[in-house]
């Protein structure tokens, strides 16, 4: 009995992995503390042997002037108000793409009649790049509030209406057997297979479109806005304050990151079954 337990206890201990240096230097969050360190350490001496003169601020002046703005009111709002303004238009125009670029996706890969419509069209404004239409958009739109969601929108469209339409097509004609050997119609092909296994690239389409909704919005409030992150950013381009361009920059990417985050968390919910790349 008590050489069973020695056993036992032996095989449980022999289980547990003791501290090793390899795998602590080699730990995945280590890792990613040592990049930012280094990066922000990198950018603090280049900042302070004023490799590009004083067109770079330090880090901690960057954090001290967005403190700044936090306690006081920069063109009307505090910094607050300006992370609210950018996210708003943010939401609006991508939302409002999202909403028609899906489901006209998915209706150009069910329909071959929708997609003789629509797709030579589509292809025709594929290539054109979302700043290109800011321009047209000040010119229809004036420089008010539509025209900046507007183009938001342009650039949203296409990422999303690309991975619906592909999410559809690529989906494995062997599921769609499975259906008809269950005795399934076009309906149960289409709900049961079609849309979930197309909902990955879906999401994929929302991710890569909301990165290119933050990059259109910076070129949307460039264009004479009065608030926004965009609005900090040619603000402290117009009065040489690089610690405000840089804070504007990463405010931008902290937002994106935070959406992009929330859309992935959406993404986990909704698609369990999703497949993930280990070690990517």
């Amino acid at each position: 009995m008590s050489r069973a337990i020695a056993n036992e206890t032996v095989g449980i201990s022999g289980g547990r992995e003791g501290f090793s240096f390899y795998r602590c230097i080699t730990n995945t969050w280590f890792l990613y503390c040592v990049s930012l360190s280094v990066f922000f350490l990198v950018w603090d001496r280049v900042a302070a042997w004023r490799i590009f003169g004083d067109s770079l601020a330090q880090p901690l002046v960057v954090l001290d002037k967005l403190y700044e703005l936090t306690q006081i009111r920069f063109a009307g709002t505090n910094l607050g108000g300006h992370i609210w303004a950018s996210t708003r238009r943010v939401l609006i125009g991508f939302s409002l793409a999202s909403a028609i670029a899906v489901p006209l996706g998915l209706c150009m890969a069910l329909n071959r009649y929708t997609n003789a419509v629509v797709k030579p069209v589509f292809d025709l404004f594929k290539p054109m790049p979302p700043i290109a239409w800011v321009s047209i958009s000040i010119l229809w739109f004036g420089v008010g509030e539509f025209s900046k969601i507007f183009i938001i929108a342009i650039g949203t469209f296409v990422p999303c209406l690309l991975n619906s339409y592909n999410g559809v097509r690529l989906v494995e004609p062997e599921l769609y057997d499975v259906i008809r050997v269950l005795g399934g119609k076009r309906k149960d092909e289409i709900i049961e297979v079609c849309f979930p296994a197309s909902f990955p690239a879906i999401f994929a389409g929302l991710q890569i479109s909301l990165s290119v909704a933050w990059t259109c919005l910076l070129a949307a409030e460039l264009m004479n806005a009065r608030d926004g992150m965009g609005f900090l950013i040619k603000r402290g381009m117009d009065t040489y304050q690089p610690a405000l361009v840089l804070g504007g920059m990463i405010l931008i990417a902290l937002m994106a990151w935070l959406s992009s985050l929330a859309i992935t968390l959406i993404e986990r919910r909704l698609c369990p079954w999703k497949t993930g790349i280990e070690n990517l």
